[in-house]
């Protein structure tokens, strides 16, 4: 356990970040879903992302306690998300009952100091000097996947892509996303069609002075 690297990329950073956050998402039908409702859906969300978990492969089936911790994880993110996408608007998912930033921050802290970390240097033949982070301890499978996703968030948000986080604006979409290009302004092509369709109904409407509808289903 003591040589466990735990170091994690900025891509994968960002992607477990968006990942979780995402876990709250437009369900196709007007409404909103959530894919962790209970451990099953835990467990199959953890089973799609095993090799960029630690603890992920000791885990074994998780219980309510680590479902908990996920999903109070989960809310300091999206409320940190929220504080990083202004003067842009937080998706509507949460907007209204997002955590105050203080206890975010502290919660999403608390998450990353369940497995306490060191610097670990090592330097091959040949190779540049590298740098690994090691946990200490022996903390169980629950607390490395809860600092993992931790550890994931706060290297998210203290690193270069927190700039190029938005709200998805289409209509009664609810996800996050990371701007691939500059003039990215939907998180996939199917919400700026829906997000077009909108529009172009909007207008027809102020024209012609039709009654207000839902003319993307």
């Amino acid at each position: 356990m003591a040589d466990r690297d735990v170091t994690i990329s900025t891509m994968d950073a960002t992607r477990l970040a968006l990942d979780l956050a995402v876990t709250i998402r437009h369900d196709g039908h007007g409404g909103v879903a959530d894919d962790l409702t209970d451990t099953a859906g835990l467990a199959a969300w953890i089973g799609e992302r095993t090799a960029l978990l630690d603890g992920a492969q000791d885990l074994g089936t998780p219980d309510a306690s680590l479902l908990t911790a996920v999903r109070e994880l989960r809310a300091a993110v999206r409320s940190l998300f929220a504080r990083a996408v202004r003067p842009g608007p937080p998706s509507s998912a949460d907007a209204r009952r997002l955590l105050p930033e203080d206890e975010a921050i502290r919660r999403l802290n608390a998450a990353a100091a369940r497995v306490p970390t060191a610097p670990r240097l090592s330097w091959e033949p040949g190779a540049p000097p590298a740098l690994r982070e090691t946990p200490a301890g022996s903390p169980s499978p629950a607390d490395r996947l809860t600092a993992a996703l931790a550890r994931a968030a706060i290297a998210f948000l203290h690193g270069p892509d927190r700039e190029r986080l938005r709200a998805c604006p289409a209509p009664r979409c609810v996800r996050y996303f990371v701007k691939d290009h500059p003039r990215q302004e939907w998180c996939t092509p199917s919400c700026g069609n829906r997000a077009r369709v909108a529009r172009h109904h909007e207008r027809h409407r102020e024209r012609h002075g039709d009654a207000p509808g839902d003319p993307t289903g």
